[in-house]
């Protein structure tokens, strides 16, 4: 079985079953479908018009939804580039006939009508080998910047657990008791974010009629990222914050803290008043010797110590009381701001480099065009 995928080209169906979450879909009687040899050309009539098509290097058989064509005068990596530009895809869509877009289907007898730019043989191969070179260079710079990238991210990680611990701190250092941190400087403490907040809460997924849609907040755990929380895609009415007893809003300044599966130890700094659901713990009011953003950072050093206290199986969960419980290094509080505005510039820095490098990559790739990495 194959497929033909708008950004790869023609593929073995076995790649994208193991890349997506994708089933395979294929009727058990493949009797009606069509062979495809090396060097055709196969679209997908309802979606050419974005882009579905590409010369194949397989030998092998697709649904009756594609189709297969073998270039005559033309050599089928050329073609293969051809049909993969912006240009033809514009061409297919106009060729296209159907009620709505997601109906739209290129028939064999209107492919047919469509011209092709068609150099000499020679011109072709000298197009094709210049693609080649050109995509390579390309496809090695974007290689060698994914993994600068992905030092940056280490040096990154790095730097702010060098941070949180305490390690270039001058002066005598003692065990912290906590096998993700080792050692602290003598005058650190040690404690349970329980005592570093007045309140901690939750929430609950409300159901009732009007309880959604009113602009009050409402936060999920896939609405954590690590950073600030300044708005909800999410909202539910003042009615369900009156007549739900467990949906309260937690006040601008809160720690939330994901609790259940994948998310569980994400976090975010609520920047306005907002509810949760149930996957959320919220700690609130924070002590006066405590600063919020370096709690949030301590928590991404110790997230996968929490997650270590996870039960259940397939989706494991932390409870409210296992997040009070948790400890977390903290310095006097002059330190803790520091710590906070240090490893602010090296991640601004960072991030800057990451943006630079992708905008980069995009404007390279632009040069030359994307070819699928069949050929």
């Amino acid at each position: 079985m194959l497929s033909v995928t708008i950004g790869r080209g023609v593929i073995p169906q076995t790649d994208l079953l193991s890349s997506t979450s994708k089933k395979d879909s294929s009727n058990v009687d493949k009797s009606k479908y069509k062979l495809v040899g090396p060097g055709d050309v196969v679209y997908n009539k309802m979606r050419a018009w974005q882009g579905a098509a590409g010369g194949s290097n397989y030998r092998g058989i697709v649904s009756p939804a594609y189709v297969v064509m073998s270039p005559r005068e033309a050599l089928t990596e050329y073609m293969h580039y051809v049909v993969r530009t912006p240009q033809f895809a514009k061409e297919a869509e106009r060729w296209s006939y159907g009620i709505t877009s997601d109906q739209w289907s290129l028939r064999p007898e209107h492919f047919k009508m469509i011209r092709f730019p068609l150099p000499p043989i020679e011109e072709q191969a000298a197009i094709v080998k210049y693609l080649a070179h050109a995509n390579a260079r390309i496809d090695k710079a974007i290689s060698a910047k994914r993994r600068l990238i992905s030092l940056l991210a280490e040096q990154n990680t790095s730097t702010l657990r060098a941070l949180i611990v305490g390690e270039e701190y001058p002066g005598a250092r003692k065990s912290s008791g906590l096998h993700w941190v080792g050692g602290l400087p003598a005058d650190w403490e040690v404690r349970k974010l329980r005592s570093l907040f007045a309140r901690q809460g939750s929430g609950t997924t409300p159901s009732g009629e009007g309880y959604y849609g009113g602009g009050r907040p409402w936060i999920m755990s896939g609405d954590l990222n690590d950073a600030h929380v300044s708005s909800s895609a999410r909202t539910v009415t003042t009615l369900a914050l009156e007549e739900v007893s467990s949906l309260r809003e937690h006040p601008a300044g809160s720690l939330v803290i994901a609790m259940y599966g994948a998310t569980i130890g994400r976090t975010g700094i609520l920047e306005m008043s907002a509810s949760t659901n149930q996957a959320c713990s919220v700690l609130s009011d924070p002590k006066s010797d405590v600063n919020v953003a370096f709690v949030q950072l301590a928590m991404l050093v110790g997230r996968p110590a929490l997650q270590e206290l996870g039960a259940g199986g397939g989706q494991p969960n932390v409870n409210a009381e296992k997040i009070a419980q948790f400890r977390i290094p903290l310095p006097p509080l002059t330190e803790q701001k520091r710590i906070v505005r240090e490893y602010q510039a090296v991640a601004a820095g960072v991030d800057l480099i990451r943006e630079r490098l992708s905008a980069r990559s995009c404007s390279s790739r632009s040069s030359a065009h994307d070819s699928s990495r069949t050929w």
